[in-house]
């Protein structure tokens, strides 16, 4: 049996990381060794949102993905998923990274939860009113 070939890569979005491989197959999208749509089985705008890349560049059902997600909610996994997808493509095609980065799928959503200060209820200073 041949060794698949694959191309790898990470994607982050608050405090989710998403190891992310592609490979040429069908379209099946597995997280964390489950289907996509038992993973993300609550919502089908966060299922749809996995197929952005692929729909940017023209190229839906042409690929497996096998993504190994930690930390997090749904939301940021699936940010961090969609980042590692376009990683990858951009991986295996230089000739779509321009494609990919004029849609804002190679950028990394920096913005995080603030820590909590002492005193207070949460990051900006909340709990101290009048």
């Amino acid at each position: 049996m041949a060794k698949e070939t694959y191309f790898y890569a990470l994607g982050r979005r608050k405090s989710s990381t998403a190891r992310v491989r592609i490979m040429n197959g069908k379209g099946v999208i597995t997280v964390n060794d489950k289907p996509a749509e038992e993973y993300f089985a609550s919502s089908k705008t966060l299922l749809n949102e996995l197929q952005q890349p692929f729909v940017v560049i023209d190229q839906v059902n042409k690929f497996d993905v096998s993504a190994k997600v930690t930390g997090g909610g749904h939301a940021g996994q699936v940010d961090a998923i969609r980042l590692g997808i376009a990683r990858a493509l951009a991986t295996m095609n230089a000739d779509l990274k321009s494609t990919l980065k004029r849609a804002d799928m190679l950028g990394r959503d920096p913005r995080e939860k603030e820590r909590k200060k002492f005193g207070l209820k949460g990051g900006k200073g909340f709990g101290h009113g009048p």
